[in-house]
Protein backbone atom coordinates (compact mmCIF):
# COMPACT_ATOMS: atom_id res chain seq x y z
CA UNK A 1 0.00 0.00 0.00
CA UNK A 2 1.33 3.45 -0.86
CA UNK A 3 1.44 6.41 1.47
CA UNK A 4 -0.87 9.33 0.55
CA UNK A 5 2.05 11.74 0.88
CA UNK A 6 5.21 10.88 -1.01
CA UNK A 7 8.17 12.93 -2.18
CA UNK A 8 8.35 13.54 -5.91
CA UNK A 9 12.12 13.41 -5.80
CA UNK A 10 14.77 13.12 -3.20
CA UNK A 11 14.80 16.87 -2.40
CA UNK A 12 11.47 18.45 -3.43
CA UNK A 13 8.53 19.28 -1.19
CA UNK A 14 6.17 16.54 -0.19
CA UNK A 15 2.93 16.61 -2.19
CA UNK A 16 -0.42 14.96 -1.79
CA UNK A 17 -0.84 12.28 -4.45
CA UNK A 18 -4.52 11.49 -3.96
CA UNK A 19 -7.69 13.09 -2.72
CA UNK A 20 -8.93 16.67 -3.11
CA UNK A 21 -5.46 18.11 -2.38
CA UNK A 22 -3.68 16.25 -5.19
CA UNK A 23 -0.64 18.17 -6.41
CA UNK A 24 -0.62 20.60 -3.46
CA UNK A 25 2.17 20.65 -0.91
CA UNK A 26 1.46 20.78 2.81
CA UNK A 27 2.87 24.32 2.94
CA UNK A 28 0.49 25.44 0.17
CA UNK A 29 -2.42 23.78 1.97
CA UNK A 30 -1.62 25.56 5.25
CA UNK A 31 -1.16 28.94 3.51
CA UNK A 32 -4.50 28.62 1.71
CA UNK A 33 -6.22 27.84 5.00
CA UNK A 34 -4.59 30.84 6.69
CA UNK A 35 -5.60 33.12 3.82
CA UNK A 36 -9.19 32.04 4.44
CA UNK A 37 -9.26 31.89 8.24
CA UNK A 38 -7.36 35.06 9.22
CA UNK A 39 -9.60 37.60 7.43
CA UNK A 40 -12.73 35.84 8.72
CA UNK A 41 -11.37 35.91 12.26
CA UNK A 42 -10.52 39.60 12.02
CA UNK A 43 -13.98 40.33 10.59
CA UNK A 44 -15.66 38.55 13.52
CA UNK A 45 -13.55 40.49 16.04
CA UNK A 46 -14.44 43.81 14.39
CA UNK A 47 -18.15 42.91 14.28
CA UNK A 48 -18.12 41.88 17.95
CA UNK A 49 -16.27 45.03 19.08
CA UNK A 50 -18.56 47.33 17.09
CA UNK A 51 -21.67 45.88 18.75
CA UNK A 52 -23.12 44.61 15.49
CA UNK A 53 -23.22 41.02 16.73
CA UNK A 54 -25.07 42.09 19.90
CA UNK A 55 -27.69 43.93 17.84
CA UNK A 56 -28.06 40.93 15.53
CA UNK A 57 -28.51 38.52 18.43
CA UNK A 58 -31.05 40.88 20.05
CA UNK A 59 -32.97 41.14 16.78
CA UNK A 60 -33.32 37.36 16.49
CA UNK A 61 -33.89 36.49 20.16
CA UNK A 62 -36.23 39.30 21.29
CA UNK A 63 -39.73 38.18 20.30
CA UNK A 64 -43.15 39.75 21.07
CA UNK A 65 -43.59 37.41 24.05
CA UNK A 66 -40.29 38.70 25.49
CA UNK A 67 -41.97 41.98 26.47
CA UNK A 68 -43.52 40.08 29.41
CA UNK A 69 -40.27 38.39 30.51
CA UNK A 70 -38.25 40.73 32.76
CA UNK A 71 -34.90 39.09 32.00
CA UNK A 72 -35.32 39.27 28.22
CA UNK A 73 -36.72 42.80 28.44
CA UNK A 74 -33.79 44.06 30.53
CA UNK A 75 -31.31 42.43 28.12
CA UNK A 76 -33.08 44.15 25.20
CA UNK A 77 -33.22 47.52 26.98
CA UNK A 78 -29.54 47.28 27.97
CA UNK A 79 -28.60 46.81 24.33
CA UNK A 80 -30.99 49.55 23.17
CA UNK A 81 -29.84 52.11 25.76
CA UNK A 82 -26.14 51.62 25.00
CA UNK A 83 -26.63 51.45 21.22
CA UNK A 84 -28.76 54.62 21.06
CA UNK A 85 -26.13 56.61 22.95
CA UNK A 86 -28.37 57.33 25.93
CA UNK A 87 -25.37 56.59 28.12
CA UNK A 88 -21.65 56.30 27.52
CA UNK A 89 -21.26 53.55 30.10
CA UNK A 90 -20.46 49.96 29.27
CA UNK A 91 -23.49 47.64 29.27
CA UNK A 92 -22.15 45.68 32.25
CA UNK A 93 -21.90 48.91 34.29
CA UNK A 94 -25.64 49.56 34.10
CA UNK A 95 -28.14 48.25 36.63
CA UNK A 96 -31.82 48.01 35.70
CA UNK A 97 -34.24 48.00 38.64
CA UNK A 98 -37.71 46.79 37.65
CA UNK A 99 -40.63 47.94 39.79
CA UNK A 100 -42.64 44.73 40.20
CA UNK A 101 -45.74 46.57 41.46
CA UNK A 102 -46.25 48.55 38.25
CA UNK A 103 -49.09 47.65 35.88
CA UNK A 104 -48.20 46.02 32.52
CA UNK A 105 -49.14 49.21 30.68
CA UNK A 106 -46.67 51.37 32.64
CA UNK A 107 -43.86 49.28 34.10
CA UNK A 108 -41.24 51.57 35.62
CA UNK A 109 -37.56 50.64 35.29
CA UNK A 110 -34.83 52.75 36.88
CA UNK A 111 -31.46 52.73 35.11
CA UNK A 112 -28.61 53.09 37.58
CA UNK A 113 -24.87 53.49 36.98
CA UNK A 114 -22.70 50.99 38.87
CA UNK A 115 -19.50 52.21 40.50
CA UNK A 116 -18.01 48.94 41.66
CA UNK A 117 -15.75 46.18 40.39
CA UNK A 118 -14.52 46.90 36.85
CA UNK A 119 -16.76 49.95 36.41
CA UNK A 120 -15.34 53.50 36.62
CA UNK A 121 -14.96 55.26 39.99
CA UNK A 122 -15.27 52.17 42.23
CA UNK A 123 -16.84 53.91 45.23
CA UNK A 124 -19.81 51.48 45.45
CA UNK A 125 -22.40 54.17 44.68
CA UNK A 126 -25.41 53.75 42.38
CA UNK A 127 -26.40 57.10 40.86
CA UNK A 128 -29.68 57.08 38.95
CA UNK A 129 -29.27 57.99 35.27
CA UNK A 130 -32.90 58.01 34.15
CA UNK A 131 -36.15 56.04 34.26
CA UNK A 132 -37.85 54.00 31.58
CA UNK A 133 -41.59 53.51 31.34
CA UNK A 134 -42.44 50.34 29.43
CA UNK A 135 -45.88 49.65 27.99
CA UNK A 136 -45.60 45.89 27.59
CA UNK A 137 -48.97 45.50 25.86
CA UNK A 138 -48.23 48.13 23.18
CA UNK A 139 -44.49 47.20 23.06
CA UNK A 140 -43.44 50.82 23.63
CA UNK A 141 -40.63 52.33 25.73
CA UNK A 142 -40.45 55.91 26.98
CA UNK A 143 -37.71 57.65 28.96
CA UNK A 144 -37.38 60.72 31.15
CA UNK A 145 -33.73 61.28 30.25
CA UNK A 146 -32.94 64.99 30.37
CA UNK A 147 -36.44 65.87 31.61
CA UNK A 148 -37.08 64.09 34.93
CA UNK A 149 -40.75 63.20 35.35
CA UNK A 150 -41.68 63.99 31.73
CA UNK A 151 -41.53 60.94 29.51
CA UNK A 152 -40.84 60.91 25.78
CA UNK A 153 -40.20 58.04 23.31
CA UNK A 154 -36.77 56.42 23.34
CA UNK A 155 -34.72 57.58 20.32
Amino acid sequence: MTSPVTPESGKGPRRFTSGPFKGRSLKQHILRRLILVLPLSLLMIVLAKSGFMDRLVDQYTFKPASWFDDTALVRHLRQQVTHNGMTGDRPDCLLFIVNGNSPPTATMIDVMEKHSGNCPNPDASLPKLFSLRVDRVAARVETDQGTPGQFHPVP
